[in-house]
């Protein structure tokens, strides 16, 4: 298809790359429309005309009629009268009336050029007009062309014969990547040796092979993406219903990376500045650890600051300057004006607020505990039903190392609403009080049972004699007297072995003596005494220390 002299597509080109092509219905009908158009209003966007994804022209729009609307009905008239098959295209004529030049095919109004568009143009409004007649009449010689069943043939074997190339293609080029891949794995992988400097690996050769791998495979899928988009193109472009799917493949791969170009380039000063405001928050928040680590050293010492302090305080003013620190850089952060981000921040918002309620009581009793100085890292404590010794103290959870070997995390919550009993605190200075106690009947005088505990107390490795034990007569109950032996000891972690050893201790010494240890209660004397003899101490499988 000829679609005449290069100097003829020029000129009309030129003519109608800026022209407003109004929808014509009947010229006298958009004569009064016409009228009423300024030149503000004209100087809109505008869209192309597009038949067959080949563009023909374009068409400005305005206020009532956009330009995209406006091209699109011109495209769809000219289709209509292209599949018409009793029209001609020396059918195309001009009628030219007072306030504008409508080109009409057939029967049918195409478009009216107006007196507004010429002067918009500084052209004649009738030579603009044949321009327009020009292109119509070979848009629709193209439009038939390329739906000839000769064309149709002939372009699917082309596309048949492009499939077989391109499948053939792929074929060849995978056989010659696993080619490439194995004459590299017999030549060169067992070669690729450790890069080492002083006995320190510095690249490794597996991590060079994976390299080289890597970079054969991306080698390939650069080829094969090129291909396809090759054989795509060429393809899509050889029939009229897919040619402009064909001429947007580029505009589907280019766009997104020139958006994000741009987006980037526009986000540079933000991002700049974030930068800035970063490096700054970790400078500061670096000096301000080294302080606090002084206090904890003892290096610095701040009036009524406890050492311990140190650590926590410096995790809350870190907290807080983060965050402050993250509500300056908020305007800043691409995207924050955007409704998108303001929904997810919101979303996260909420699932945060419903689900972490615990958490933040976990992370308020953390540092309430530290101020309270209930415990340290390494004291005795007892914490509900749960004893034994502080191993971590983390801002949810407190980890207890028990007696018995077992490790157990407590909530900082739980803990902030109980009761804690602390061994270690006073056991340093003061000692720490062990006592038990036994009942022994009336009829033993109560200055022997007091002998008794207090010589068992003073035979017990471990417990202090300074300060002294001391008995205390706790109940005088319906069949015996309850009393109970107090003694020091200054290690708490001691305390299940002291007690083991104090409880032996008061047994033998009331054997030794003849002294019966009363039961809860009982209705009678009995006949023999309930005490265990000397000679029956060791009985097997007890052996003598």
């Amino acid at each position: 298809m000829t679609y005449g002299s290069s100097f003829r597509q020029t000129l009309v080109l030129l003519l109608l790359s800026c022209s407003v092509l109004l929808p014509a219905g009947v010229g006298a009908a958009e004569a009064p429309s016409a009228k009423v158009v300024d030149e503000s209003s004209l100087e809109e966007l505008t869209a192309p005309v597009v038949v067959d994804g080949r563009v023909l022209f374009k068409v400005r729009g305005s206020s009532a009629f956009p330009a995209e609307k406006r091209a699109q009905a011109i495209s769809d008239r000219i289709v209509a009268v292209a599949a018409d098959p009793s029209f001609t295209r020396e059918a195309i004529r001009i009628d030219s009336q007072p306030n504008a030049d409508v080109v009409i095919a057939g029967n049918r109004p195409v478009m009216s050029v107006f007196d507004a568009d010429a002067r918009l143009e500084g052209l004649d409004r009738h030579m603009l007009a044949r321009g327009v007649s020009t292109r119509v009449g070979e848009a629709v010689d193209v439009w038939r062309q390329d739906r000839g069943p000769a064309t149709l043939q002939r372009n699917a074997l082309i596309a048949f014969g492009s499939t077989l190339v391109i499948v053939l293609t792929l074929w060849a080029g995978a056989r010659l990547l696993r080619f490439l891949r194995g004459l590299l794995e017999k030549r060169l992988h067992q070669r690729i040796q450790d890069l080492q400097f002083r006995g320190f690996h510095i690249v490794r050769a597996q991590q060079v092979w994976a390299l080289l791998t890597g970079g054969l495979s991306l080698l390939w899928t650069v080829v094969v993406l090129t291909a396809v988009y090759i054989y795509l193109s060429s393809v899509l472009i050889l029939f009229p219903w897919t040619r402009g799917l064909a001429g947007s493949l580029i505009s589907l791969l280019v766009d997104p990376l020139r958006t994000l170009g741009f987006g980037f380039l526009q986000t540079v000063p933000k991002l700049a500045f974030l930068v800035v405001l970063f490096f700054i928050t970790r400078y500061l928040l670096k000096l301000i650890r080294l302080y606090f680590n002084s206090i904890a050293d003892g290096s610095a010492v701040l009036p009524g600051f406890d050492p311990e302090w140190a650590e926590p305080t410096y995790r809350l003013i870190r907290i807080f300057m983060i965050a402050f620190m993250v509500i300056v850089a908020y305007p800043y952060i691409p995207g924050s004006g955007s409704e998108a981000f303001k929904g997810v921040s919101i979303f996260i918002g909420v699932l945060f607020s419903l689900g972490s309620s615990s958490i933040i009581g976990n992370l308020i009793a953390g540092y309430t505990m530290t101020y309270r100085r209930a415990f340290k890292i390494g004291d005795r404590v007892m914490v509900g039903s749960y004893m034994g010794d502080v191993e971590q103290v983390r801002l949810l959870v407190t980890y207890l190392r028990t007696p018995k070997n077992e490790l157990v995390a407590i909530p900082n919550s739980v803990i902030l609403n109980g009761e804690v009993v602390n061994y270690s605190t006073l056991a340093g200075k003061q000692g720490l009080i062990l006592h038990t106690t036994v009942g022994i009947g009336y009829e033993t005088p109560w200055r022997q049972v007091e002998a008794m505990l207090l010589e068992a107390a003073a035979r017990t490795t471990g417990l202090l004699r300074e300060p002294p034990p001391f008995v205390l007569q706790k109940v005088l109950g319906d069949f015996c007297i309850t009393y109970e032996i107090n003694a020091f000891c200054a290690d708490p972690q001691a305390m299940n072995r002291l007690y083991t050893e104090l409880h032996r201790n008061i047994l033998d010494l009331f054997n030794e003596y003849g002294v019966q240890i009363m039961t809860p209660a009982y209705e009678g004397d009995p006949e023999q005494p309930k005490v265990v003899p000397r000679e029956q101490w060791y009985v097997a499988p007890a052996r003598a220390e």
